[in-house]
């Protein structure tokens, strides 16, 4: 009997490197790799980066992305495209026009501007070229300091459903407003996502977990929404898991230690 070959459930990444291994490149394809996927990657820059801090960041030639975006998605079919940082205009502009060069859908966007540690990791002058491609995502996954930049006023509790809404209707796209920089209520985190085509709003609650190992945590939930999306999920459904798989992944690095900072999550820890 002939043996059936299936295709992988891929997905690519688009993204900075971090030389510590918390957040970036790394961070997506341990995501990827623990929820199922196949990653391949895309990096735009590398960091000289630890738990403590950035130190430095080189940006990685426009023409050597170029060349690593044809060489993928000439080859390889993708469930899903995540993008992490993309730090300048040129590189926007560059990622933005190889994707519709290639027709690339189902892409989740991680509008990545500050560090955990509180870094900046784009260049000013490049936001309003990222809030330009938004609208280009199926799912844009921001934090309340970056959801804050794209609507330009404060986020609290008390308006963060009306602000995910805000923002899915500024960009025509989905959003996934992460609640993590809030103090918890009831001892839970508050996530709102926002479904652009059904104008519907979804919580998402999962327990509080008291951790400084939160390093690389909207890599890690971005990518994992991503896989789940290549995987065959609808996107409520990939949202949802992805949620819970980071969840789970900083509730299994509550009691590690790696470096003097902020440490990552425990990627594979899920038993």
């Amino acid at each position: 009997m002939e043996n059936l070959k299936t295709p992988y459930c891929s997905v690519l990444t688009i993204a900075g490197s971090d030389s510590g291994g918390c957040a970036g490149i790394q961070a997506d394809i341990k995501s990827i790799s623990a929820c199922g996927a196949f990653a391949a990657s895309v990096i735009t820059a590398t960091t000289a980066q630890n738990t403590q801090g950035i130190f430095d960041i080189h940006p990685i030639p426009i023409s050597h992305i170029e060349k690593q975006l044809d060489a993928v998605l000439s080859d390889m079919e993708f469930g899903a495209i995540k993008i992490g940082m993309l730090h300048s205009s040129e590189v926007i502009e560059t990622v933005a026009n190889k994707l519709a060069q290639y027709n690339i859908n189902n892409i989740i966007l991680d509008p990545v501007m500050v560090a955990t540690s509180g870094d900046n990791l784009i260049i000013n002058e490049a936001i309003s070229s990222l809030k330009e491609f938004l609208p280009k995502a199926s799912l844009i996954t921001p934090n309340i300091p970056e959801a804050a930049l794209l609507i330009g006023h404060p986020i609290a509790f008390s308006n963060l459903k009306n602000s995910a809404r805000e923002i899915g209707q500024l960009y025509r796209t989905s959003v996934l407003l992460k609640g993590g920089h809030l103090d918890p209520e009831n001892n839970e985190t508050t996530d709102i996502l926002y479904l652009h085509k059904q104008g519907e709003l979804i919580t998402i609650n999962n327990p509080w977990i008291t951790t400084k190992n939160t390093h690389g945590t909207g890599c890690s939930l971005s990518s994992s929404i991503a896989a789940f999306f290549s995987l065959g999920h609808n996107l409520e459904t990939a949202v949802k898991k992805g949620c819970h798989y980071t969840n789970q992944a900083i509730a299994q690095a509550e009691n590690k230690i790696l470096g003097k900072g902020n440490g990552p999550v425990n990627h594979f820890g899920l038993k």
